[in-house]
């Protein structure tokens, strides 16, 4: 990115200037708007404060959900061991594999094999 520059030279030079990064460790991001939520899973975050100013920087991968599947997601049905044999037996992930993708999708079996076979 920087060429040959030394990655501990530009940590040097940031921490000079007043800017720090700190990796922030986080399962999920949601963002809620007025008639939706962007929800990104398994995020990379960075915490950056420059000048006295704090501000994020996330990247991963991004779905959006309305706000009335928050609501069905409140009153989801508990995932059974049954369903996540299913999805393990359809796609050959593992059981916490296919528990987390479940969990993703609120239960829905079909979403979640959709998912796990692109």
């Amino acid at each position: 990115m920087f060429g040959n520059i030394n990655p501990k030279q530009i940590e040097g030079v940031m921490k000079r200037m007043g800017i720090s990064q700190i990796p922030v460790d986080a399962k999920r991001v949601i963002i809620e708007k007025e008639d939706s939520r962007t929800i990104i899973d398994e995020p990379s975050i960075t915490k950056v404060t420059m000048q006295g100013q704090t501000t994020y920087q996330i990247t991963g991968m991004e779905r959006e959900e309305s706000q009335d599947s928050s609501e069905d997601e409140e009153s989801s049905e508990e995932i059974t061991e049954e369903d996540v044999e299913m999805v393990v037996a359809q796609t050959n992930v593992s059981k916490e594999k296919a528990r987390e993708i479940l969990d993703k999708h609120n239960g829905d079996i079909a979403s979640a094999i959709i998912e796990l076979k692109k």
